[in-house]
């Protein structure tokens, strides 16, 4: 098992994977068009709309927020740093005009966001008791339809049983950092979840442990039907693998296995259901999700963004929307989130290369 340090460096080590893309060499269905969007956001991973033309940007390891300015017919106006020297700003939410950000153990708030790009408030402070780890400690931050914020707590490890100690869990709190609920256990680390619009629950993805080879265990797309229940972490994994370890004496039947498996350690990140028109009416109510890509795996995997298209609580096909950032075992590009803009085209965050792209549709 490796340690909580190197764990973290493969993830904090874009440089070691991409160059940048070849744009033709990316891969979307007929009808599809992809292109960069601005380059000028380092690190580039979760992304959180505004109200006035404002995409807002986390960063893993440039301790930076960012503001991308965007005109009615979606082109980037302007780019803009809004705060420096937060520990692992990944996260970023907006809500009711301010714009939340996660740094590890602290949940900060920058107020009245949009009309002061130019000159940004400092920073507040709405929480500091989360755990100071950071391997799994960076987090992928949401309100929901309740108008609470999501805070996933990963494990502080590749395998550890924490839970006790409030660890792999999903929490909830409101928006002045009181209140603070658990909605699920057992996750490991959930970087990317969203809300269906018709029914108003929660689905996430979850990245499985590393070093039980390369097939076992796969990512895991999940769903929230009860707070409380338990995803299976570090018992079960993939809702059918039983730990090693510390699945002895478990049985796999007293967790909520995935709805779907979404690939051995593709590592997905950021999702989104897809309600915007512009794409075709086979993308409408969709899921869309970034899988990062692998790095504990002899053949790489993911590196790719993909539709998952559900019938009620089923899924119906799980198929590439952009794919080429893999060729040949070379990677050019890991996709982090996905954010669709108001005008229904895709953003995709690629945090090795600095770039967002967008995806647009026209017949």
């Amino acid at each position: 098992m490796r340690s909580a340090f190197v764990l973290a460096l493969a993830l904090l080590a874009p440089s070691a994977f991409a160059a940048t893309p070849d744009m033709a060499s990316l891969k979307v269905p007929p009808g599809f068009h992809i292109a960069v969007w601005t380059d000028q956001v380092p690190n580039a991973r979760e992304m959180a709309l505004g109200a006035k033309n404002t995409v807002f940007v986390g960063s893993n390891d440039a301790g930076k927020v960012y503001a991308v300015s965007y005109a009615p017919d979606g082109s980037v106006e302007k780019v803009r740093t809004l705060a420096t020297g937060l520990k692992l700003p990944v996260g970023v939410a907006f809500h009711g005009g301010d714009l939340y950000v996660s740094a590890v153990s602290r949940i900060y708030v920058l107020r009245d966001i949009e009309n002061h790009l130019d000159a940004p408030p400092k920073p507040e402070v709405i929480t500091d008791k989360l755990h100071t780890e950071t391997a799994h400690g960076w987090k992928f931050i949401a309100f929901g339809p309740d108008g609470k914020l999501y805070v996933p707590v990963g494990a502080p490890c590749n395998i550890c049983d924490r839970g006790d100690e409030g660890f792999a869990q999903m929490l909830r709190m409101n928006p002045d950092g009181s209140g603070v609920e658990t909605v699920a256990r057992g996750i490991r680390n959930s970087v990317g979840f969203d809300w269906r619009p018709t029914d108003k629950t929660l689905w996430f993805t979850d990245n499985g442990r590393d070093m039980l080879g390369d097939d076992v265990p796969n990512d895991e797309l999940n769903h929230v039907t009860k707070a409380g229940e338990h995803f299976g972490y570090p018992y079960c994994h993939q809702g059918d693998t039983l730990d090693p370890e510390f699945g002895k004496g478990k049985d796999c039947k007293d967790y909520t296995p995935p709805v779907l498996k979404l690939g051995p350690h593709v590592a997905a990140l950021g999702l989104r259901f897809y309600n915007g028109k512009q794409f075709p009416a086979a993308w409408h109510g969709a899921l869309i999700v970034a899988e990062h890509g692998s790095w504990n795996r002899s053949a790489k995997s993911g590196y790719r963004v993909m539709t998952v298209r559900l019938n009620g609580n089923k899924v119906v096909s799980y198929e590439p929307l952009v794919e080429g950032f893999l060729k040949d075992e070379e990677v050019s590009g890991r996709p982090a989130d996905v954010q669709p803009l108001p005008d229904g085209s895709l953003l995709v965050s690629d945090d090795d290369n600095g770039a967002i792209y967008r995806v647009t549709y026209k017949k």
